[in-house]
C-alpha cells in the first residue's frame, strides 16, 4: 500500500525511532489538516506504538515492522 503520505510517514517514524516523548510528538507533529493523517496513519499500519516507561513517562517509539518499513524505503530510495 504506497501512498502520497509515504514520505511523511517515513520521516516520522525514523524521527521517533528511539522514542520521543508523547509531548514532544504532539507538539511537532499536530495538524489542524484532516487530510494530513501521518501520525495516525503510522499508527494504523503498526509503525509506531505508545509505550510507557516510569522513567521517561509516555513515549512514542517506532515498531520492529516501522524501522523495516524506514529502511525499505531508504533502499528504495537509493535505487533510483
Amino acid at each position: 500500500m504506497t501512498t502520497t503520505l509515504d514520505p511523511l510517514i517515513r520521516d516520522f517514524v525514523a524521527w521517533v525511532n528511539g522514542g520521543r516523548p508523547y509531548s514532544e510528538v504532539v507538539d511537532a507533529w499536530r495538524t489542524s489538516c484532516p487530510r494530513l493523517t501521518v501520525w495516525e496513519d503510522a499508527a494504523e499500519r503498526g509503525f509506531v506504538e505508545r509505550v510507557w516507561r516510569a522513567e521517561t513517562g509516555t513515549l512514542i517509539v517506532a515498531t520492529e515492522r516501522g524501522r523495516g518499513f524506514v529502511e525499505a524505503t531508504n533502499e528504495a530510495s537509493a535505487s533510483l
